[in-house]
């Protein structure tokens, strides 16, 4: 069984070696990971091509720009798919989701076919968000579980592991969004199409390092694409 955790990247040359070297440390077999650059200005790139040239696990996709989150992972999914990977991970790279969760994530796909890494269900925390982030990220996982119809509880979570057969039946025409809204989407497509989604317990911590990459672009673009879904794909198609 291969394991491949995609971690899109744009100026994280402060966080970029320590998340891939604890990543790798993890009791999991054959996993490797796939580092997908919007052409940080910071390094981070060359970071990351100086580990890959002593690792094989390490893998680099360069990009010529910011082009986005959901379009990194989009590449990344069918980069995996082509290379018959079996679980496929979505991770951030600055420590807000933890490393060492990765063996629990790896235990709990066994009985489904997603897991999702949740901080509102019972022993989820948030670490170092100020309240009002708190507030607006809470009151936004609710409109879009009660919108979407989809029984999960962190619908914007950014941990993630899937098995292949989900992102297999992806149409990536349809995973349009760049941000919350992209998170949303795979929760919301692979819940319409029966696969089994589980929620874990996470501790997600604000990062320490780095600046980030939250905006009211990102914010917008998550409140309609869940109108959009809730309309469009919810009630009027099958």
């Amino acid at each position: 069984m291969k394991c491949l955790v995609i971690i899109p990247t744009y100026n994280e040359s402060e966080n970029i070696k320590k998340i891939i070297k604890t990543v790798l440390k993890q009791p999991v077999k054959n996993l490797d990971i796939l580092v997908i650059d919007d052409n940080s200005q910071d390094g981070t790139a060359n970071i990351v091509k100086s580990l890959a040239k002593n690792d094989k696990r390490v893998q680099l996709i360069e990009r010529p720009g910011k082009l986005g989150l959901g379009t990194a992972y989009k590449l990344g999914f069918k980069y995996a798919l082509e290379r018959n990977y079996n679980f496929i991970f979505e991770m951030d790279a600055d420590f807000s989701h933890n490393p060492e969760d990765i063996p629990r994530f790896i235990e709990a796909i066994k009985s489904c076919d997603l897991v999702i890494g949740s901080r509102y269900i019972k022993g989820g925390r948030i670490l170092n968000w100020p309240s009002s982030r708190r507030i607006l990220s809470f009151l936004a996982n609710k409109f879009a579980k009660y919108l979407t119809g989809v029984p999960v509880n962190d619908m914007t979570a950014g941990y993630k592991c899937y098995r292949r057969c989900v992102v297999e039946k992806y149409d990536f025409n349809k995973l349009r969004a760049n941000g919350y809204g992209f998170q949303i989407e795979t929760v919301f497509f692979a819940y319409k199409n029966k696969f089994r989604i589980k929620e874990i317990p996470i501790t997600f911590q604000d990062r320490i390092e780095g600046s980030s990459k939250m905006s009211r672009k990102i914010i917008y673009e998550a409140f309609f694409r869940v109108l959009k879904l809730a309309i469009f794909e919810r009630f009027f198609t099958s």
